[in-house]
């Protein structure tokens, strides 16, 4: 895997419904800092929040990190997917249940269009399980790239039954 010269700040969100999600997203931050090129740098407190989509499902737990990387968009993503394969991700209905969950929600101050990455991640504004623990980790004045700074979405989004949980 090729590194570029210089690192860049990102942030990831992280979530799981499945199994024991604390212990699953503790493992990832891990597993995260164990990838070359990759220096975890801050871990937001865990959140429950109520699923997005079918609600036939349990609660999800959610965080947020901040990493140094000097990994490509790409190349973060696939070490992402590679994380999540082995905590035994299975892709079958979208927004469905999962034992790990791993987005990159900003790299850098890029706005990325792929077909297979959109960052800053799109649903950002919307979600309180991300904006909330994102608040905790980054800047006061964090400006997400093409939207508006996390202070003003943090106004505009409820915490919509978000709970912070002891971990």
């Amino acid at each position: 895997m090729k590194l570029q010269e210089t690192a860049v700040e990102a942030y990831l969100g992280l979530g799981s419904n499945l199994g024991d999600s604390i212990a699953t997203l503790k493992s990832a931050c891990l597993a995260l800092a164990a990838v070359e090129g990759i220096q975890l740098l801050a871990v937001s407190a865990f959140y429950r929040s109520r699923p997005v989509g079918p609600q036939d499902q349990p609660d999800y737990v959610n965080a947020a990190i901040r990493i140094g990387t000097k990994l490509s968009a790409e190349a973060l993503l696939d070490a992402l997917h590679t994380i999540e394969n082995q905590h035994g991700r299975v892709r079958t209905q979208h927004w469905g249940p999962r034992t790990l969950d791993l987005d990159i929600l900003l790299y850098d101050d890029q706005q990325i269009q792929t077909q297979r990455l959109r960052i800053p991640h799109p649903e950002i504004p919307f979600r309180g399980f991300v904006l909330y623990p994102l608040q905790e980790i980054a800047p006061a004045d964090l400006h997400i790239p093409g939207l508006d700074s996390l202070r003003n979405l943090l106004a505009s989004c409820p915490q919509d039954g978000l709970e912070k949980i002891d971990s």
